[in-house]
């Protein structure tokens, strides 16, 4: 098998931060051996769970579908997740293999899921603490949608400057 250098949008979601399992985690992924290219914490709005989780509804259903966004968005723990970007070889089964399976029941014990992660038996939601990207092309999809190119300190995808008038905030 040939290794190839690749990317993987890593987020520990809301159930893993009001656990206090960031270090953990980190630590767990630390293992692979891969970079850390981009980190950041982010509240997560509607229209950004939508976004991420856009093929669930077709997937899922309706009430998963919106089940998963309430939880991604932290209406059952705290509203914000810990998101990164991962680069090295084979970067993707790397850190899918530490995370176990998305169901916590059916992930080996030893995985972060399978350690972690636990079912609301009322909702049906996963508390699966962490995200992995499937596959490359998921990867540049939710890499995108979650970074601008100046957030990581790689560039690991073509992107242009345009000029723009953007209005923020600054410390007084």
């Amino acid at each position: 098998m040939t290794e190839k250098v690749e990317q993987c949008l890593v987020i520990i979601k809301p159930d893993g931060l009001v656990k206090s399992l960031t270090g953990d985690i980190i630590s767990k992924l630390a293992e692979t051996k891969l970079t850390i290219v981009g980190a950041k914490i982010v509240s997560v709005s509607r229209e950004l769970a939508e976004r991420h989780y856009h093929k669930l509804k077709e997937a899922k259903g309706e009430a998963i579908f919106e089940a998963t966004l309430k939880y991604i968005m932290g209406h059952y723990h705290t509203n914000r997740v810990l998101v990164m970007v991962y680069e090295g070889e084979d970067a993707i089964a790397k850190i899918r293999e530490l995370a176990g399976a998305t169901n916590p029941e059916k992930a080996e014990p030893t995985t972060i899921r399978g350690k972690y992660g636990r079912i609301h038996s009322d909702s049906g939601v996963f508390e699966n603490v962490m995200h992995a990207s499937e596959d490359g092309e998921q990867a540049e999809r939710e890499i995108k949608l979650w970074f601008k190119p100046d957030e990581l300190v790689s560039k690991i995808y073509p992107n242009e400057t345009k000029q723009e008038t953007v209005e923020y905030s600054y410390w007084k």
